[in-house]
This record gives structure tokens, sequence and C-alpha cells, in this order.
């Protein structure tokens, strides 16, 4: 199934919930092969303008080249229509894809999620699926129309997890209308999974990386809380980094660009601004 969508300027927000309950540290225990890809952050946008993106993962692709890739998942979601892009990347690749979650696939990350031929989650994890979240203003016919898109996006999200899982469409909407996390065992009786990822796959590493995307993580569930708006939150953040060379992350060796052989493991970090339904 390939997804194509357009909207009217529609952003798509991440869920708080899901951002509160990411857990940044939590990675694959082995990582370092040349047909991996780690996707560690916010899908899209992050708080400094970066994440996990498309053009990241279309080039870990092509590094790989013609061989099976495995897809290691922790991440809060992010903009679903990158999420739609990524997914529909992996699914023109020609050899097998296997999707693994290690901590947490929210939102974005659970429709990436969904392109494995084989797809695994830890016991200890969880996928989320909800319906669109966005910010956005305008006049009555504006926010009339914009609600229409989203009804439509929500609904192929929903053909999307029930074509996967082999579930009703109707209890897959119902369950993206309650914002359901659904931890791992659960996620293979419904057929989301295909089966439950050895723990010996997954560590725990309190890098400085980790420890720096918990505190922007923290810093922006608070400053959503106390009211700032979102353009404003960014901005702040954006002025932090300048004063901060290194502060992102984004140039580290896991984290940069994947046109060099070692960005193959992609990994990214953190948080964001978007989330979609699932």
């Amino acid at each position: 199934m390939k997804l194509k969508f357009q909207s009217r300027g529609l952003r798509s927000e991440m869920s708080p919930r899901a951002l509160e309950k990411w857990n940044p540290a939590i990675q694959a225990a082995v990582e370092s092969t040349s047909d991996t890809i780690t996707i560690y952050g916010v899908i899209g946008e992050d708080w400094y303008g970066e994440g996990v993106t498309l053009k990241r993962i279309d080039a870990a692709l092509r590094a790989i080249g013609e061989r099976d890739v495995t897809v290691y998942i922790n991440s809060p979601g992010g903009d679903m229509f990158e999420g739609i892009a990524i997914y529909n990347r992996l699914r023109e690749h020609s050899h097998k894809v296997s999707t693994k979650v290690l901590g947490m696939a929210a939102s974005a990350a659970s429709v990436i999620y969904l392109a494995g031929e084989e797809r695994q989650v830890a016991s200890s994890a969880f996928l989320m699926i909800h319906n669109c979240w966005t910010f956005l203003a305008g006049n009555r016919h504006y926010l009339r129309a914009v609600a229409d898109d989203m009804e439509e996006f929500d609904a192929a999200m929903a053909d999307l997890y029930a074509e996967t899982s082999g579930q009703p469409v109707e209890s897959m909407a119902e369950m993206m209308d309650d914002e359901t996390f659904i931890r791992g065992k659960r996620a293979v009786e419904l057929g989301l999974a295909t089966s439950l990822l050895s723990a010996d796959e997954i560590t725990e590493r309190e890098t400085d990386e980790a420890r720096q995307n918990n505190a922007l993580k923290a810093m922006d569930i608070a400053l959503a809380k106390s009211g700032m708006p979102r353009s404003e939150r960014r901005e702040l953040f954006a002025n932090f980094k300048s004063g901060m060379p290194s502060a992102a992350g984004g140039a580290t060796q896991n984290a940069g660009p994947t046109d060099t052989p070692r960005a193959v493991a992609l990994d990214l970090q953190p948080l964001p601004k978007i989330s979609f339904p699932a």
C-alpha cells in the first residue's frame, strides 16, 4: 500500500503523552553492521530543525545497496507526512526490510514500523497510534477544510493498520480515537507485529546525547504547558543551539547525514514538532 497525501499547509504535531513517555537512552545493543538503519528521535523536524528525514533514510538505503535492511526504532513520532514518505521509501526497497521497536514507535514512527516485512517489538516496548494532531490558525472556512483533510488522513491510517494487522478497520479507528499505547505482546496478538524482539538486542545507554535529549524534552514540555507557542519554543531552542557549537549532537558520527559509509547507521535524535495519528 503506497500512501499519498496533499494538504493545505497542514503540519502535524507530536503527541505530548508520547513525548513524555519516550526514553531516548534505549538503543540497539549492536548497531554497527552495514545493513542497519537506526531511527532514534523525532520524525521530521525536532527542536533544532533536524531529525529523522526521508533524505537521511534515502542516503542510508543507497549506501546499503541491494541488501536486506534492519531498521531499529525508538521514536516519539513527529511529522506524519515525513513518516509516510519514509514508509513508502522503505516499501520500495528491493530487498527485505525488517523493523524492530526497541522502546517506542509512536505516531509517525508507527507508520514507518509497518513498512517491515518482518516486524518485531520488545515485550517492554510500545506502539502508539492516534489521530492527527496539528496547530493552526485561520478563519472558520479554512479550519473546516483542514478538519476534512485530517479526517481523510485518519481514515487512510486506519486502513493501513487494518490491512497490516488483519483487524477490522473500525477497531483500528477506535484505537486511534483513544490514542492507544500497545505493548509488545498485544501488538503481536493484534497482528501489528510479527513477533517479539529478544531482550538481548536492547540496551540503555546514558550517553551525553541521551541526557541532552531528555533535558530538551523536559524543557519543551514545561514551556508548552506554560502556554508558550510552538513557534516561540523553536526560536528559543534555535538561539540556544547557536550559542553551543555542539549542542544538537546532529554532527556526531551516528546522528549525521547519511552520505558517508558510517551514515548507514542513522542515529537521529530527539524531539519534535509534530505528531500524527499514528
